[in-house]
């Protein structure tokens, strides 16, 4: 395996300064935001697309510092029934062109999430029995029935453009929030489709990623290496929902934080070592989200975990 990093972490830098930062750190590969809600700060698809001479300088600017693009992100709901959604959608379809030019062969995405029926204008997430009351099921079937018919289409037009791999990132508020919800999506549509197994994300619904890992054999595509922490006495009473902003970290029931702030290092050995045996080798792509601390600290506490439980 080998250590990325999400170039949203240094949107406030320019592309060729964000490459200067992530090489001095001892990175070589890139997590690209092309497409989605994303800062897109170091990836104008547009003007990549339209103009050769700008995608040759911006591939230039990469082989010259002897670094490669892990994947491109496009990480958005475009199943939101909105012109936002729709334009979510576009954006998308326009990362898999790029990622078509630029010779990449993985997108990361989100599975989106639709409303509960054919009116419904508003994403809505059924976490509670289908049992009860009576418009739960039908909701919820309506709903795996539009995220099916999208993800059939994209993957074609993935296809289409040379993308090889698409990796959704299980998330909460999404229709793939699990390994079963993903594996679910994966049966019901294309091989192509597999996992970015962010195990922040598992952890804050309780869920343990290293089972996961497991299950998910033969469709880990990509990984994040993101760590959550769920606060002791927080949690114990309130359980793990949590509507409150992030920037209230002292009041949440669980957090984001640098990796090893939230599961030690003997769990992220575990944790790696698991994916090696289920045939991970791919990259580990830092996420740094932890609002108790300055990004720089936080970038060099996960880079320092990451090293020393990686699997290489």
């Amino acid at each position: 395996m080998q250590l990325a990093i999400c170039t949203d972490v240094f949107a406030e830098l320019s592309y060729t300064d964000m490459l200067d930062k992530v090489k001095s750190l001892g990175i070589n590969a890139v997590e690209m935001t092309a497409g989605g809600w994303g800062a897109r700060k170091h990836c104008n698809t547009e003007e990549l697309l339209s103009d050769p001479a700008k995608l040759e300088a911006f591939q230039e600017e990469l082989s010259k510092r002897g670094m490669r693009i892990s994947a491109l992100n496009t990480s958005c709901n475009p199943l939101w029934p909105s012109e936002t959604g729709e334009g979510y959608k576009d954006s998308m379809y326009a990362c898999a062109e790029l990622a078509g030019k630029l010779g990449v062969k993985k997108i990361v995405a989100m599975a989106g999430l639709p409303g509960g029926n054919e009116t419904d204008t508003t994403p809505n997430w059924i976490t509670s029995t289908v049992s009860w009351p009576d418009f739960m099921a039908p909701a919820y079937e309506y709903q795996w029935k539009v995220t099916i018919a999208f993800w059939k289409e994209f993957a074609a037009h993935c296809k289409k453009c040379g993308v090889e791999q698409i990796a959704i990132e299980e998330f909460p508020g999404t229709m793939v929030w699990s390994a079963e919800t993903m594996l679910k999506l994966r049966e019901a549509t294309d091989p192509m489709i597999g996992i970015n197994l962010d195990p922040s994300h598992m952890m804050i619904l309780g869920a343990d990623p290293i089972a996961a890992a497991r299950a998910l054999k033969g469709c880990i595509f990509h990984v994040h290496g993101k760590d959550a922490r769920i606060e002791r006495g927080l949690a114990d009473t309130n359980g793990l929902l949590e509507p409150r902003p992030v920037t209230e970290s002292a009041k949440r029931v669980w957090n984001y934080v640098a990796v090893g702030c939230g599961k030690d290092l003997q769990w992220w050995k575990e944790f790696f070592s698991v994916l090696s045996m289920m045939g991970y080798d791919g990259d580990v792509s830092l996420e740094m989200e932890d609002l108790t601390m300055s990004v720089e600290a936080g970038v060099l506490t996960s880079i320092d975990a990451l090293n020393q439980t990686i699997s290489k």
